[in-house]
């Protein structure tokens, strides 16, 4: 169970790694455009927000990362800290911005919640 945990939370840090690209240097092309729902105007108006966005998108993935490789209770805890913190931001999107990010950022941080805890 413990290697099954493992492998989602470095799944999710591995999203959250592809929305820190996007955010940071990929928001005004149509890639990320799509993805995010956004205007070619709009983009270029918040890239410096993006970016910004991005940056925390990383630190989440680098929480991730080391939840991950880190052993005994540090392991343990960054990873029920970082994975509520992705669960915790994407409730605040879907409220704030878009339904979708519920099931993208939210759902997969609460079933890699639920294995870490399980593992325990």
């Amino acid at each position: 169970m413990s290697i099954i945990a493992n492998a989602v939370v470095l799944l999710i840090a591995a999203l959250h790694c592809c929305i820190l690209v996007l955010e940071m240097f990929l928001w005004t092309g149509p890639r990320a455009r799509a993805a995010f729902g956004t205007t070619a105007a709009f983009a270029s108006e918040t890239k410096a927000l993006a970016a910004n966005q991005g940056l925390y998108n990383g630190f989440l993935a680098a929480g991730l990362v080391w939840g991950a490789v880190a052993s005994g209770p540090v392991g343990f805890q960054a990873k029920v800290f970082f994975l509520t913190c992705v669960a915790v931001a994407g409730v605040y999107g879907a409220a704030t911005a878009a339904r979708k990010i519920l099931f993208v950022q939210t759902v997969p941080a609460l079933t890699g919640l639920a294995l870490v805890l399980a593992a325990r």
